[in-house]
């Protein structure tokens, strides 16, 4: 528990250091412990679920108040960041530390509070071939990490300080970068303390009406690229190249759907061509197959200010070798820079199955 504690002690310095301030500061401090379940999403790591993983969750909130219309739309989330420290009780597996970029959306009256993020992760103790061959879950130190957070939420309970809790599913995974990567999941019930910077609350500004938003037709043209390893431990990691090029149409002020195709250039892909060819002769394979795939896709993405998130699933019209199955998802964020250029960075994957994580530039035309 020398963890809680530590944390503990930093949230009382930062309520002490607050209470000196005299601006408003429309922000706000939560600290949260909670413990749980790794869920066993794949058989390969029943042998490293050993116990209930615990640690906690330290978040910073910036509240808006409707000063830009988005906020009003969205019901006034919160945005901020938030550092986890996990316990996952396994020496094999080792501890994780994260650091997140979140929003906190609220419904039922703002009792009910939703929170996602998505940030970077070092876990202590990843695979290694001699001294930690059983860590089949991290196969580097550098992890990317998604956390979601289901809340009941009471602020000002008792002057500035509030109460939350429920339940909480936080992802690890190096999307492939390095294998192995089975990747882990814990489920977790969470409890903590909320503390307002502000004196007194302040008002929401209501001043948007429900009006049509309309826009032509846009036509998207991206670049993708990253390194990635096939589950082959040890066969080593190799760039990919992916070009994209689609439609969108605008909806309304939040959301435009997609349809388009992707065309990949996966060179992990090429040398597992190659040692399927040599390692399983059995099979017939002659190594010489293509490695290049071809993809059709429908999306949508969802615009909160100048981010969106983006979600697609597609379907691979040349597909001359099989691997991982015809269909695939990809799931990520895209940070606008103007009216047209944007980047990206998404993660790819077959059902649960992990490809790469994808960095990505465009331009909507």
């Amino acid at each position: 528990m020398k963890h809680l504690t530590a944390c503990l002690f930093f949230f009382i310095f930062c309520v002490t250091f607050s209470q000196e301030e005299k601006k408003p500061t429309s922000s706000s401090f939560d600290v949260n412990y909670f413990t749980g379940n790794i869920a066993l999403h794949n058989d390969d790591i029943l042998h490293l679920i050993k116990g209930h993983p615990e640690g906690t969750i330290l978040s910073w909130n910036k509240k808006t108040f409707g000063e830009n219309p988005w906020q009003q739309r969205y019901n006034y989330p919160d945005y901020g960041v938030s550092l986890i420290y996990q316990d996952l009780k396994n020496e094999v597996l080792g501890n994780n530390i994260s650091l997140y970029a979140h929003y906190n959306f609220y419904f039922l009256k703002r009792n009910l509070m939703f929170r996602i993020g998505q940030g970077l992760a070092y876990n202590s103790n990843p695979y290694d071939k001699v001294d930690n061959h059983k860590n089949v879950a991290f196969g580097s130190h550098i992890l990317s990490s998604t956390y979601m957070m289901l809340n009941y939420k009471k602020e000002r309970i008792i002057d500035r300080f509030g109460l939350q809790a429920g339940f909480s599913l936080i992802h690890y995974s190096n999307a492939n970068v390095k294998a192995p990567n089975t990747s882990v999941n814990t489920i977790a019930f969470n409890v903590g303390v909320t503390y307002d910077l502000d004196e007194e609350a302040q008002e929401y500004i209501k001043t948007i009406t429900k009006e049509k938003f309309t826009q032509p037709i846009k036509y998207n043209l991206v670049f993708r690229s990253g390194i990635n390893e096939s589950d082959v431990v040890g066969s080593g990691q190799y760039p990919f190249y992916i070009i994209s090029a689609y439609a969108d149409k605008r909806l309304g002020h939040k959301s435009a759907v997609q349809l388009g195709t992707d065309v990949f250039f996966s060179n992990f892909l090429k040398e597992y061509i190659k040692y399927r060819h040599v390692a399983f002769p059995e099979e017939g394979e002659d190594g010489t197959a293509d490695y290049k795939r071809v993809g059709v896709f429908a999306g949508h993405e969802l615009f909160i200010n100048k981010m969106s998130l983006v979600t697609q699933i597609g379907y691979y019209v040349y597909y001359p070798y099989d691997f991982e199955g015809r269909t695939y998802i990809r799931v990520g964020l895209k940070r606008y820079f103007g009216e047209k250029w944007f980047a990206a960075l998404t993660l790819k994957s077959h059902a649960a199955k992990a490809e790469a994580v994808e960095l990505g530039v465009g331009i909507r035309l």
